[in-house]
């Protein structure tokens, strides 16, 4: 440190002036160095005391001290020796490090503050451009391939912890939520394709007929609040009220995950209680199975997208004419929440192309079987969003922006450790766990 002082005093008096980040980065490095040595001084472990050289072994026998051994790892602060007793048991043969327990380092190459922060990248960025957040950030150089194991098996710990308290939730050891009433909570949920390497598609029927499958589905839900509205009468959303759950996984696993996020947010204290999601089936069944008696929504804009699709079919490369009909059929009819005359409507229109028509009959089916989810003048009045834009938006910052890269593919395993560990982070529970993983 020293010498450093005498180098820059010396440049300064040379050409009256310094290189402020070099300094900085040198301050940086000299700092981590001499921290690197004390932290190396304090991993240096003693031998045991004589009444502590014999140890329980997992196959129930005795394991006992044989000598003091070493071993190079990376730190907040650069590579350190850590230095510990080491126990054998001569009945199963197993050696075991208790030192490294204790330390949250058994089997790992890099310390707790390490790994915090590989997993906080990783979840954040590609792995390869964490590596380099590592080395710009923290002055540390570890590999892409560290930083996914790392945040792969930090967010699969997440998950797994996640389906224990999904597991007590079926038994319905559901924990009691105390707090002030709620005046209006959300839930909504989508699906949007992540693309996979070919193994996780075995079998799997693509979109296109004859296509193999190139992606699995994850099924996003959000959970927010709401308690006020505009001087319009437009829903605002509370802020910074939304928590985010999802994987890949069947509809019936993910009811659970969902149900478990809005008790755990306060759906027992919820005033008003709403289900969003686009005309998917899954969704609603979850809705009917899960959250009964909620008032249901489906997305005004999904809705919209459905008459559009007819538009094009009816009136193809006539702008105008499709414009004339969205007219009559969105703003008359879909937007007033007459999706009874909206059916029939469809179900008159004529046409001369059997598809077309039986698009027709399709979409009609579609709007009578979501009529009481499409009242939109009547939840206007209650103050409700009728538009799920921040399930939307949520698949494309928790999912799209992460997993849907370019060039990437996932293992199934991979995408949901990621995605749990993802969902953590954005929810504000990633310190909890961490405090949680220290105290155990």
């Amino acid at each position: 440190m020293n010498t450093l002082l005498g180098r820059i005093f010396a440049e300064r008096r040379q050409t009256g002036g310094m290189d402020l980040e070099a300094v900085e980065m040198g301050f940086r490095t000299a700092l981590h160095q001499a921290g690197a040595a004390a932290l190396t001084q304090l991993l240096q472990f003693p031998e045991p005391a004589d009444q502590q050289r014999c140890i329980p072994c997992p196959c129930g026998h005795e394991a006992r001290y044989r000598e003091l051994r070493s071993r190079r790892m990376l730190t907040a602060l650069g590579e350190v020796e850590l230095t510990r007793p080491w126990y054998l048991c001569p009945h199963c043969h197993n050696g075991q490090f208790p030192i490294d327990h204790q330390l949250d380092i058994e089997k790992l190459d890099g310390s707790p503050g390490v790994r915090r922060m590989q997993a906080l990248v990783g979840q954040e960025v590609p792995f390869d451009r964490g590596r380099e957040q590592m080395r710009t950030l923290a002055g540390l150089e570890v590999t892409a391939k560290s930083v996914e194991r790392t945040a792969e098996a930090i967010g699969a710990d997440i998950a797994t912890a996640e389906q224990c308290e999904i597991h007590r939730a079926v038994q319905l050891d559901l924990p009691v939520i105390v707090g002030q009433p709620i005046p209006i909570l959300y839930v909504q949920m989508d699906g949007t394709g992540v693309p996979v390497v070919k193994k996780e598609t075995e079998g799997r029927k693509g979109k296109n007929d004859g296509q193999p499958a190139y992606t699995r589905e994850v099924k996003l839900g959000c959970v927010f609040t709401q308690a006020t509205w505009d001087k319009e009468g437009y829903a605002i959303r509370d802020p910074d009220s939304t928590t985010y759950t999802g994987a890949i996984e069947t509809a019936e696993e993910f009811g659970k995950r969902i149900y478990l996020e809005a008790w755990n947010r306060g759906w027992s204290r919820a005033e008003k209680k709403v289900v969003m999601g686009d005309g998917a089936e899954w969704i609603w069944n979850l809705a009917d199975l899960h959250f009964p008696g909620a008032t249901q929504i489906v997305d005004l804009y999904h809705a919209r997208q459905h008459l559009w699709d007819l538009a094009r079919r009816l009136y193809p490369n006539d702008l105008v004419s499709q414009n004339v009909w969205m007219k009559v059929h969105q703003k008359r009819l879909l937007d007033k929440g007459k999706i009874e005359k909206l059916a029939r409507a469809l179900r008159s229109t004529v046409s001369n192309n059997a598809e077309v028509l039986e698009k027709l009959c399709t979409e009609a089916d579609y709007f009578e079987r979501n009529a009481e989810r499409m009242r939109y003048p009547k939840f206007r009045r209650q103050h409700l969003f009728v538009g799920s834009g921040v399930i939307e938006a949520g698949c494309k910052t928790v999912i799209g922006f992460r997993l849907k890269q370019s060039g990437m593919f996932w293992t199934v395993r991979g995408a949901n450790s990621i995605i749990a560990l993802r969902c953590c982070h954005l929810n504000g529970r990633f310190e909890d766990y961490w405090e949680g993983r220290r105290a155990a």
